[in-house]
């Protein structure tokens, strides 16, 4: 590989969400203005780079910021994946303040039928394989959600896959205790093995 390909996760920006309650892949969860700001300066920062694809998670919240980050890349059209697709939890449509109390760990004991931290890992990394080889040695936009981009993170780190990691990431270089609205993860790509790990940046907004 003659350069680094960076793949750059954008969590949304922030949701209207009155009710203050757990989205998940709840329909019609759209951004706030602050969110639709937030998602701009995104598009700002990312203009530093000469994006080749910007791909986003289906929901309306993540469509909503690819959108505002394309406004600065008009030759560019919206791609959209599954893969980047929010956590299916037990937990989606109950009070937020339920989800606090338990730490965020919307995990240990959930039903099989929804995701675990290892669930959202194999679903991503194919499509992290894919960019990589369709734009390879450039770089890419994928609009997500906060535990998408925690636990690809904590892969790329070779952290285990826990909910235990998700509240320590701190503690593994991160530099926030989680993904803020519109922030910038990017996983620097220096191999062409698809097993290779990549280096882990993180840019608050």
């Amino acid at each position: 590989m003659n350069s680094a390909t960076c793949i750059h996760l954008v969590r949304h920006g922030e949701v209207h969400n009155p009710q203050q309650i757990l989205y998940g892949r709840l329909p019609r969860f759209r951004l706030s203005d602050r969110g639709r700001e937030q998602a701009r300066a995104a598009g700002r920062r990312l203009q530093a780079h000469d994006l080749r694809a910007v791909v986003s998670s289906p929901l309306l919240r993540t469509r909503q910021t690819a959108a505002e980050i394309l406004n600065f890349f008009p030759a560019l059209k919206l791609r959209q994946s599954r893969r980047l697709i929010e956590v299916h939890t037990v937990y989606e449509g109950r009070p937020g303040a339920q989800v606090d109390a338990l730490n965020g760990d919307i995990y240990t004991d959930a039903p099989p039928q929804f995701d675990q931290p290892e669930d959202i890992v194999v679903r991503v990394r194919p499509l992290l394989w894919q960019l990589r080889r369709r734009f390879a040695g450039g770089h890419v936009a994928a609009v997500t959600h906060g535990d998408v981009i925690v636990f690809t993170m904590l892969w790329a780190k070779g952290v285990a896959l826990s909910p235990e990691n998700k509240v320590r990431l701190k503690k593994t270089g991160f530099p926030v205790s989680y993904p803020g609205h519109a922030s910038i993860t990017s996983l620097v790509f220096r191999t062409e093995d698809e097993e290779g790990l990549p280096e882990v940046k993180y840019l608050k907004i």
